[in-house]
């Protein structure tokens, strides 16, 4: 007996629905940021220390990482606006980005 295969219709989007390049620009250094195990781990001790700052003094040990790996991502997180680097004498305190997740946020609702 032949196999019958069922074929499904495949409806192209509509060009006017795609987001536009310029908009998914400011997500993709957002989300690329965040598709790190370490870098992750890293934005959520900087949330969860006292007043959400903490100083890089503590980093390493806390992720058992080394100081250059450490300064590499937050690099990574201060340029995507995640976190807020400040000097404060010999050491640099990182606290939370107040707004660098609101696009990720809104575009994740625009999904639903």
């Amino acid at each position: 007996m032949p196999r019958v295969i069922a074929t499904i219709e495949c409806a192209l989007a509509a060009p006017e629905n795609l987001m536009p390049a310029a908009d998914a620009e400011p997500l993709v250094v957002v989300l690329k940021a965040l598709a790190d195990p370490v870098r992750l781990r890293l934005l959520r001790l900087v949330a969860d220390s006292p007043d959400t700052t903490a100083c890089a003094c503590h980093l390493p040990a806390a992720l058992g990482i080394s100081q250059p790996t450490l300064s590499h991502h937050l690099k990574k997180l201060v340029d995507a606006g995640l976190l807020v680097r400040e000097q404060r004498g010999r050491w640099a305190h990182y606290r939370l980005g107040s707004r660098a997740l609101l696009p990720v946020v809104a575009y994740l609702e625009a999904c639903r």
